[in-house]
């Protein structure tokens, strides 16, 4: 039987978390889709997340582990992962569901009515959002940012739950360069630039305590790398 959607949790050091975030993710796919499976993209974990990976995989035909031994990054994972998986609609979230996981019908149903890529927002209107004031106007900063340089017309380039059509994401992916979280971003411009159908949804969202993002670091960071992409397009 063909698989319709493959879920992916890309996942460094989530001993704790990955157990409730495959039951959750389990319990909504047999709601919105009729085939599918779950891919734990485990990255090099040193806190027993392999083990409990496998536990996982052991417990339910539906879940897989990729395991890597060393630390591969996350955008390096998830694009291992999504080479290595069978569904014609390819999904990523976070282990700390952060993204409301009732709302993977909305992406899930974007794809099916045509869209090639659908990515939750935080900055619609109709989003309901909890974090700090802080990390608030890093954000809106760093989308400023990308809108400015890539003209793209989506308002919230690094929310970590996204959806695409199987054929539109492996046409590209092999361009998108960044290993870890500037892939979130990368993957976006590649497909707009492209031509590709971006959705954006409204997406109920909350910090979690144990976000492995530094704000400071991975903000300078993550521009730096929006900057010599849009140097390396233009050059």
């Amino acid at each position: 039987m063909s698989i319709e959607v493959t879920l992916v949790f890309p996942a460094y050091n989530e001993a704790e978390g990955i157990g409730h975030a495959i039951e959750a993710a389990l319990v909504e796919l047999r709601r919105v889709s009729h085939s599918f499976e779950i891919i734990i993209a485990e990255d090099g974990s040193s806190d027993g997340t392999d083990a409990e990976a496998d536990r996982l995989a052991a417990a339910h035909s539906e879940v897989r582990h990729l395991h890597s031994t060393e630390r591969l990054g996350r955008g390096r994972a998830l694009n291992i992962a999504f080479k290595e998986s069978k569904g014609s609609m390819l999904v990523y979230m976070d282990v700390d569901l952060a993204s409301d996981i009732t709302q993977l019908r909305a992406l899930i149903d974007s794809i099916r009515g045509g869209a090639d890529v659908a990515t939750g927002s935080r900055m619609l209107p109709g989003s309901r959002v909890k974090r700090s004031l802080r990390r608030s106007f890093a954000s809106w900063w760093y989308n400023a940012l990308i809108t400015v340089l890539f003209r793209t017309p989506v308002h919230d380039h690094q929310c970590g739950f996204k959806a695409f059509r199987r054929e539109s994401l492996m046409g590209y992916i092999d361009e998108v360069e960044d290993t870890h979280w500037f892939w979130d971003t990368e993957v976006l411009i590649r497909a707009a630039q492209r031509g590709l159908k971006v959705v954006e949804i409204p997406v109920e969202w909350s910090e979690g305590p144990g976000t492995k993002v530094k704000l400071l670091r991975d903000s300078y960071g993550m521009g730096s790398k929006a900057i010599h992409l849009w140097w390396s397009m233009h050059s």
